[in-house]
């Protein structure tokens, strides 16, 4: 199915793209047609649609001037600690259903995770009732019933009531035996400790859930690569299998120790990953681009190397793209200098380029 849809791209793109038209005379003799040969070759312009633009996965950037001619070493994705939960008990009771039964599994903070039922929490929603109805009819002569019924609320909300499983159980005035609980935050299941059915204590772990929008690079430095790169440095991270292009990272750690045995240090940096493309334990490249030369340049993917020329697709309008060929200087693995063709912050295709090309030969020929 995924090989359909490839194939379909182009057609699609075939069908609905607007291409003007090219129109001209017969002609006449030898000086006309020397003439319309030393005309420069017509730029076709490509128009999208917002569905086939979606369609095509395309992705755009400015074109502007950046560090080449990096250090280039290897690193791993992982995931960042500090934005790891542990789901655990509030209470001591019984699972009596998990709603997600194993790993790998996304969920959006507020959707149900477990089942329990609780006797001491059964206790303490009949605690807050009485608050409630204590001062209903005491509260006018004593203002402290009031502070029973808010103490006996914030300890079901500290136990990991929500505020509207509050509001329900104030409005029907029934306790329940067994209790939802929600994720208190969006992320990835990466450990589930429990079962149906089993007895838990107060405390006992029962998920881990790793929020995925952010991700560490990790990579291993020799003592002069250590030496040039300090906390707060930007680095570029080029991972494997990603077409998108190198993606910026702030270098928040170097470990001041070096591994046993080894001339090696540990380097980490904060990645931001926020459409979730990336996963922790993929291999990733890390440009280490401290005193390299800063240049007009594009992400090698973004350029189309057929023909007798390179070239690459610019964004000329809301839904509009044109070729435009270029003269290439130095590279790396990640980026190559752009000598011509092309102006600072012009929208660079970084990602579909080569289906634009393919459109583009079907409509038009090389």
């Amino acid at each position: 199915m995924r090989l359909l849809q490839l194939i379909s791209i182009p057609t699609a793109l075939a069908a609905l793209a607007c291409t003007p038209g090219n129109k001209q005379d017969k002609p006449a003799g030898h000086e006309h047609h020397a003439a319309v040969a030393a005309q420069p070759r017509v730029q076709h312009d490509l128009m999208l649609s917002a569905t086939q633009e979606r369609l095509a996965n395309l992705a755009v950037q400015p074109l502007a001037r950046r560090a080449l001619g990096a250090t280039v070493v290897n690193g791993t994705l992982t995931a960042d600690e500090t934005r790891t939960r542990v789901i655990s008990s509030r209470a001591a009771g019984r699972i009596e259903k998990l709603y997600i039964q194993e790993t790998g599994r996304r969920v959006r903070a507020g959707e149900p995770l477990y089942e329990l039922y609780s006797e001491p929490l059964l206790v303490l929603q009949r605690e807050y009732l009485l608050a409630r109805e204590q001062e209903a009819a005491l509260g006018k002569e004593h203002p402290r019933y009031a502070n029973f019924t808010r103490a006996a609320a914030q300890k079901l909300l500290q136990y990991g009531l929500t505020q509207r499983q509050l509001d329900h159980l104030a409005t029907t005035r029934d306790p329940r035996e067994r209790l939802v609980f929600q994720a208190p935050v969006s992320g990835l299941i990466t450990a589930l400790q429990v079962t149906e059915g089993q007895a838990i204590a107060e405390g006992s772990v029962l998920y881990r859930l790793e929020d995925l929008t952010t991700l560490w690079v990790e990579t291993e430095l020799y003592p002069g690569e250590a030496a040039a790169t300090h906390p707060g440095d930007t680095v570029q991270v080029l991972p494997a299998g990603d077409d998108a292009g190198p993606r910026g990272a702030v270098v928040e750690f170097i470990s001041p120790v070096y591994r046993a045995n080894s001339q090696v240090t540990i380097a980490r940096a904060r990645l931001a990953n926020t459409d979730q493309r990336l996963h922790p334990g993929q291999s990733v490249q890390v440009l280490l681009t401290q005193g390299a030369a800063r240049v007009l340049a594009a992400p090698q993917n973004a350029v189309i190397r057929k023909g007798k020329q390179p070239q690459v697709y610019i964004r000329t309008g809301a839904h509009t793209y044109q070729r435009r060929p270029v003269t290439l200087g130095r590279e790396d693995a990640a980026w190559v200098e752009i000598t011509g063709g092309l102006q600072p912050g012009d929208t660079l295709v970084t990602r579909g380029a080569y289906l634009l090309y393919s459109e583009h030969v079907l409509k038009h020929g090389l």
